[in-house]
């Protein structure tokens, strides 16, 4: 279920501002979409794994308020980071 370095390292490269940004908001929430997708694919093959569900559920909340913080901080940037990423603007 975890990314393996070179997806990583392609997604840090995309949302990085520098080679060297690993922390930002919109790296933190492409990583996150990255886990969520994985997650969702796993929930649908195992119906019943509700422990996976919860862990999801989590990221899912996580990924929403760095979304929120991200828009607080930088409009700009998160228009680019969702309409890169396909999410919806809850605006």
């Amino acid at each position: 279920m975890a990314l393996d370095k070179a997806k990583k390292a392609e997604i840090i490269g995309k949302f990085g501002s520098k080679e060297t940004d690993t922390g930002s908001p919109a790296i933190q929430i492409a990583l996150l979409s990255q886990r969520i997708e994985s997650l969702t694919a796993h929930l649908q093959r195992n119906v019943k794994d509700h422990s996976s569900k919860l862990g999801m559920l989590k990221l899912v909340g996580q990924r929403r308020r760095l979304l929120r913080y991200l828009r607080r901080r930088d409009i700009h940037k998160y228009a680019a980071v969702i309409k890169e990423l396909g999410l919806k603007d809850k605006a």
